[in-house]
């Protein structure tokens, strides 16, 4: 459960365009979120994978927000088959590109 003080730590998130995922490199290993582009202008955000050390410590949250950006940078939309994420955007509706 996030605190009202703020979003939490944030984690550097690196693009690996070529394998289509965003990573969290953490002690335990790398957390990662993979997308599929469907399209030039809508993105697929498909499975996120963290570390049980690294669960609960904000890492999703910041693949998804990096995803996101990445999106909306790109002017496409979001589609998301990943449960993860799909809790996510329902938690902030209005972080979703449009």
């Amino acid at each position: 459960m996030h605190s009202a003080h703020g979003p939490p730590a944030p984690y550097p998130v690196r693009h690996d365009a070529e394998r289509s995922r965003f990573v969290v490199d953490l002690p335990e290993g790398e957390a990662e979120l993979l997308y599929g582009e469907l399209s030039e202008d809508v993105l697929d955000l498909q499975h996120t994978e963290i570390p049980p050390a690294g669960r609960g410590k904000g890492v999703g949250d910041a693949l998804v927000r990096a995803a996101l950006r990445y999106a909306g940078e790109r002017g496409a939309r979001v589609i998301a088959t990943c449960p993860y994420v799909q809790t996510w955007l329902r938690r902030h509706p209005d972080e979703r590109p449009t």
